[in-house]
C-alpha cells in the first residue's frame, strides 16, 4: 500500500499546482465571464469505502483495493498478464484524482509507462506530462469501415518481461495540441478516465427508478428540447443490455452494464489481461501471447476457506475490482455558502437538473462476499449523483463519431457530477480544465442542452458565478 499512497501523494501535489494555474488564469479573466476557481482546497473527501459496511464487506473492499493498486507485468512477476497492447499497467494509474477510484491525475503517470521494463513505445502527441490520460478510438479502419474501437497506445516490444515480441504502435499522427486533444489526426477520438466513486450505488438504483425519472418533468423537457434515453436499441427497447434487456449505465455512453462487466472490459482493453469475461487476448500475433488465456481466472483452493477474509483470495481481479468499485464512497461535498446554495437552486432553476438529477434512491442489494442478507450501506441509500444515467444528444461540438449501443455519434451518458469539484479534466476527451469552457461546450448545433445554456447565458454574471462556485464544492 505504500506505493498506493506514493501515488496519491503525487495526485495532491499536482492538484495544488493546478489549483494556482486556475487562480492565476482567473485573476486576468474577463470581468464579465464567470470564473472557474479550480480545485477546491481541503482534503480528498473520496476513495474510503461506503459508511458501515460490515467486516466481511470490508475485507473484499481492502482485498480490491489492493489488486487495484497492483503493477501488471507481462510475465514472471506477482501479476502476470499485461499487453500485448496496452494502455497502462495499473487501474490506479488511470483512476487517482483526487484519490483511489478517481479520474485522471494532474501529473500523466503514462509518459513513466512507456518505456518501462526496457520497452521502446514512443510516447503520442496527446499524451503529455500536465494533460489527460487518454485512450484513442479510430473513427475509421483502414479498408474505411465503421470502427469506433480502442487502439491501445503501447505495445510490450523490447520489455525485458516479453519474450521476443515484435509489434509496432498504431500510427497517430498527424499531430495536434498535445494538451486538448484537438486539432489533431480527424479519425481518432479520445476518452478520459471516469471516476468510479459511488459506483455500487449506481450500479443498485431500480431500472423502473431511472425509467419513471425519464417521464417526469415532461411538461419542463420538451419546450427545451431535453429527451434522453437508456443506451441500446433490442427489439423496439430503447437503451437496454443486449444480453438481458436492462438498463446499461457505466462508461461515457452508459455502454456497461454492470461493474463486473466494467472491470473486465477495461482489464482487457486497457492492460491486455484476458479473463473469464474476456477470455481471448485482443492482438494474438506470433510470438507476443505469452501466457495461456484467460490470464485471470478464479482461484479455487481444494479446501474451502473457513471465514469471509479467506474467500477474498478465491476471487479472480475483476471480480475483486468489481468490489472495490461497489464498495466506494462517493465523494463529500464540502459544507454549504450563501453561493453555492444560491448556486444549487440556480442550476435547478435554469433547467440543468433535467438531465442532471439530484438524487435517486437504491433498491435492496447484496454487496459482496459471503453476504446472504442485503447490505445496509448499499440498500435503500439517497444517491446524489447529479445524473439521470441516460444519454442525451449533445451537438456537434462534443460528438465523437462513435456509436456504443444505443448510443449515437454525439450521445453521451449525462456525467455524475459529484466529485467535479476536485477533478482536474474534463469532458469526455479531457479537453480543458476550465468548468466554464465546459459549460460552454454543453451548446453547439443538435444538442439538448441549447435553450438550457442560453438561459444561462442569460443569467446575471453574479448567479453564474454562484452555479460554477457549486459545482466546484460538490
Amino acid at each position: 500500500m505504500s506505493g498506493t499512497r506514493q501515488i496519491v501523494s503525487n495526485v495532491i501535489a499536482g492538484s495544488l499546482a493546478a489549483v494556482l494555474a486556475c487562480g492565476a488564469s482567473a485573476a486576468g479573466g474577463a470581468a464579465e465571464r464567470p470564473v472557474d476557481p479550480g480545485l477546491r482546497g481541503g482534503t480528498a473527501d473520496a476513495g474510503g469505502p461506503l459508511p458501515g459496511l460490515t467486516q466481511d464487506e470490508l475485507a473484499f473492499f481492502k482485498d480490491g483495493l489492493t489488486r487495484f493498486a497492483a503493477i501488471e507485468s507481462v510475465s514472471g512477476g506477482r501479476n502476470n498478464g499485461l499487453g500485448p497492447r496496452f494502455n497502462s499497467d495499473s487501474c490506479l494509474s488511470c483512476h487517482a484524482q483526487p484519490a483511489v477510484g478517481g479520474s485522471s491525475p494532474a501529473s500523466n503517470p503514462l509518459i513513466a509507462v512507456a518505456n518501462s521494463n526496457g520497452a521502446r513505445n514512443v510516447v503520442p502527441w496527446f499524451l503529455s506530462a500536465q494533460g489527460p490520460i487518454r485512450e484513442a478510438r479510430f473513427r475509421r479502419s483502414p479498408d474505411g469501415a465503421r470502427d469506433g474501437s480502442v487502439h491501445d497506445v503501447f505495445v510490450i516490444t523490447g520489455r525485458s518481461d516479453a519474450g521476443g515480441c515484435q509489434l509496432a504502435q498504431p500510427g497517430f499522427l498527424p499531430a495536434g495540441d498535445p494538451l486538448t486533444g484537438r486539432g489533431g489526426n480527424p479519425n481518432i477520438v479520445f476518452r478520459i478516465p471516469t471516476p468510479v466513486f459511488g459506483a455500487g450505488l449506481i450500479e443498485t438504483i431500480p431500472d423502473a427508478s431511472i425509467l419513471a425519472n425519464m417521464t417526469a418533468d415532461a411538461e419542463r423537457k420538451k419546450p427545451l428540447g431535453v429527451s434522453g434515453h437508456p443506451n441500446a436499441h433490442l427489439g423496439g427497447n430503447v437503451n437496454r443490455s443486449a444480453n438481458d434487456g436492462t438498463i446499461t449505465r457505466f462508461g461515457w455512453k452508459a455502454q456497461n452494464k454492470s461493474l463486473l462487466m466494467f472491470a473486465g472490459e477495461a482489464y482487457n482493453v486497457e492492460m491486455g489481461v484476458t479473463s473469464q469475461l474476456f477470455p481471448q487476448e485482443r492482438d494474438e500475433t506470433a510470438g507476443c501471447v505469452v501466457n495461456a488465456t484467460p490470464e485471470d481466472t478464479s482461484n479455487f483452493t481444494s479446501a474451502a476457506p473457513a471465514k469471509s477474509a479467506q474467500n477474498t483470495g478465491v476471487l479472480s481481479d475483476i471480480e475483486a475490482f468489481a468490489d472495490f468499485m461497489r464498495l466506494l464512497a462517493p465523494p463529500t461535498p464540502v459544507p454549504d455558502t450563501p453561493s453555492t446554495r444560491q448556486g444549487r437552486d440556480a442550476f435547478v432553476s435554469v433547467g440543468c437538473a433535467l438531465c442532471h438529477t439530484p438524487s435517486f434512491t437504491t433498491g435492496r442489494a447484496i454487496a459482496s462476499g459471503s453476504s446472504t442478507v442485503p447490505s445496509p450501506a448499499l440498500s435503500n441509500q439517497q444517491v446524489n449523483l447529479w445524473s439521470d444515467l441516460l444519454v442525451h444528444h449533445m451537438g456537434a461540438g462534443l460528438a465523437d463519431g462513435i456509436t456504443q449501443g444505443g448510443a449515437g455519434p454525439d450521445e453521451f451518458r449525462t456525467a455524475p457530477l459529484w466529485g467535479v469539484g476536485q477533478r482536474v479534466f474534463l469532458l469526455h476527451d479531457g479537453r480543458t480544465t476550465d468548468l466554464v469552457k465546459a459549460i460552454e461546450a454543453h451548446r453547439s448545433r443538435g444538442s439538448e442542452a441549447n435553450r438550457i445554456i442560453d438561459r444561462f447565458n442569460r443569467l446575471p454574471r453574479e448567479q453564474q458565478q454562484d452555479i460554477v462556485n457549486f459545482l466546484r464544492a460538490l
